[in-house]
C-alpha cells in the first residue's frame, strides 16, 4: 500500500531520530525550504558523464558530504561506467533522459556537466523541479540562453555554481585584488591568451556506436548524421561549443570580469583585428581598458610588457604603474613585490573559499549564492559570446550591458540566440 506524504514524513522523523550514523534524507522531504540538515548528506545526480562530469562528480565524492545515486548520459556505456564507479554501493540508477532523472524524489542537487549545447534545457528544468545545480562552464551556448538560465535560478530560488573554478583559486584571488585597488594603476590593456572561436561542423557521416541514443545527443542542436570527432569531440564545432574562446575563455575572461569588477556588466564595444592598430580582437570597457582575445598569429605583435611565461592560456594585465600575469601554474609581477602583497584591512578583498565544490554545498545548506553565482557565469560566458560573434562576422558593433542588446548591427544581434529543435525549445 502508499504511503501518505504524512504518514512518509512521520517514518522519516522516527528513523531520523534513532539513528546513529547520518542519514541521507533530501531537505524535500524534511519540507525544511530547502535547507539540508547539518548531519545529513546532501544527495546529488549527475547529468552528463563524460570527463568534466567524472571530475565534478569524484570532487564532490570525496568530500565526504555527498550521496550519488543518480547518472544520466545518452551514451549508455558512460552513465553505467559512472554507476560502477560512484553508485554501486548504493543501488544507483541510471538514465538515458535527463526528464527521469530530475523527476526523482530523493535528489537535492544535479551537476550538469552536458556538451554546451545541452547546458539551458536541463538547467532550467532542474531549477522548476526544485533542484540546485552545479553547472559546467560556459555557461550556454548563447547570450539568450545564459540570460533564461539566470531568471529560472532566480524564479525557483535555487543555488547555482558555475564550474569556472578560479575564482576559488589562490593566485587568481590575489591578482584580482592587486588591480582592483589599484597597485597597477589604470589599467590600460588585458591580455587574455586561450584558443580560437569554433568553426561550422563539415563532417561526414558514420554509423552510430551501439548504446548511444545519437537523437538525444543532438538534442536542440541541428540534426546531423553522427561523426566520431563530434561525439565525444563536440567543443569544436558551432552547432554545439564556442571552441577555446568559451572553453578556457569562460576561466579568463572571468577572471577579468572580477579584476574590473563587472560581475553584473560587461564590456561596451567588440572590435574585431584589422591591418593597423588591433592584431588581435579586442573587447573594449567603459574604462577604456581594451582585453585582447590573444590567440593566432596576431598574439605575437601584440605590446607585451614582458613575454609571457610558458605557452599555456593565462591574463596579463597591464597598468599604468606596473603589470601582474597569472595562469594556473604561477603568478608574476612588475614591481616584483606585488606578487607577496597581502590585502590589509582597509584595502578590498575578494571572497575567499575553501574549494569550488565546498561552496556550492555549504551554499547548498545556507542558500548563500556562491562565489560563481550564475549571474556570474551569465556575464563571463556573455564576453566569451561577443568575442565569437566579432571573429565570426570580422565587423566592429557596440554591446549596452545594461539592456543585453547590440543596438547598431542586426546581423550580430542573430547571434545572440539560435533556433533549437523540438522539443528542447525554452
Amino acid at each position: 500500500m502508499q504511503s501518505s506524504r504524512r504518514q512518509f514524513l512521520k517514518r522519516s522523523a522516527v528513523l531520523i531520530a534513532g539513528a546513529a550514523v547520518p542519514m541521507i534524507v533530501p531537505p524535500r522531504v524534511l519540507g525544511r525550504g530547502g535547507f539540508v540538515a547539518p548531519n545529513s548528506k546532501i544527495v546529488m545526480g549527475t547529468i552528463g558523464c563524460g570527463n568534466q562530469g567524472n571530475g565534478d562528480t569524484a570532487h564532490f565524492v570525496n568530500t565526504g558530504r555527498v550521496e550519488f545515486t543518480a547518472f544520466c548520459d545518452p551514451d549508455q556505456a558512460r552513465r553505467e561506467k559512472f554507476k560502477a564507479k560512484y553508485g554501486a554501493k548504493n543501488g544507483a540508477q541510471t538514465y538515458n533522459d535527463f526528464r527521469e532523472l530530475l523527476a526523482r524524489p530523493d535528489l537535492d542537487a544535479v551537476v550538469v556537466a552536458t556538451p554546451d549545447h545541452w547546458h539551458a534545457v536541463p538547467v532550467i528544468a532542474a531549477a522548476r523541479a526544485g533542484l540546485d545545480i552545479y553547472g559546467e562552464k560556459p555557461l550556454s551556448l548563447t547570450i539568450r540562453e545564459a540570460r533564461a538560465m539566470v531568471t529560472a535560478v532566480r524564479q525557483h530560488g535555487r543555488v547555482f555554481q558555475t564550474g569556472s573554478q578560479q575564482r576559488s583559486h589562490g593566485d587568481f584571488r590575489h591578482a584580482c585584488e592587486i588591480v582592483r585597488n589599484g597597485l597597477i594603476g589604470k589599467v590600460r590593456e588585458v591580455f587574455v591568451r586561450v584558443g580560437a572561436p569554433s568553426r561550422e561542423c563539415d563532417l561526414p557521416p558514420e554509423p552510430v556506436p551501439a548504446g548511444v541514443d545519437w537523437n538525444l545527443w543532438l538534442g536542440p542542436a541541428p540534426w546531423r548524421p553522427f561523426n566520431a570527432h563530434i561525439h565525444p569531440g563536440w567543443r569544436s564545432w558551432r552547432e554545439y561549443a564556442g571552441g577555446g574562446t568559451t572553453d578556457w575563455g569562460a576561466h579568463h575572461f572571468d577572471i577579468v570580469q572580477w579584476a574590473f569588477g563587472m560581475d553584473e556588466s560587461g564590456p561596451v564595444e567588440v572590435l574585431p583585428p584589422d591591418d593597423k592598430e588591433r592584431p588581435c580582437l579586442a573587447l573594449r570597457y567603459a574604462n577604456g581598458a581594451l582585453v585582447y582575445h590573444a590567440t593566432g598569429d596576431g598574439a605575437k605583435q601584440l605590446h607585451w610588457p614582458d613575454e609571457p611565461e610558458g605557452d599555456g592560456n593565462g591574463i596579463t594585465f597591464v597598468g599604468e604603474q606596473g603589470w601582474v600575469e597569472v595562469d594556473r601554474s604561477h603568478l608574476r609581477t612588475f614591481p616584483e613585490n606585488l606578487a607577496r602583497w597581502q590585502a590589509g584591512p582597509n584595502d578590498l578583498r575578494l571572497q575567499r573559499t575553501a574549494g569550488h565544490h565546498l561552496n556550492f554545498l555549504d551554499c547548498i545548506r545556507t542558500r548563500q549564492r556562491p562565489i560563481c553565482d550564475v549571474e556570474v557565469g551569465c556575464r563571463s560566458v556573455t564576453v566569451c559570446h561577443l568575442a565569437n560573434i566579432g571573429h565570426w562576422l570580422g565587423q566592429p558593433f557596440h554591446w549596452n550591458p545594461a539592456t543585453e542588446q547590440i543596438p547598431d548591427h542586426p546581423a550580430a544581434a542573430l547571434w545572440l540566440d539560435r533556433a533549437k529543435r523540438e522539443p528542447w525549445t525554452l
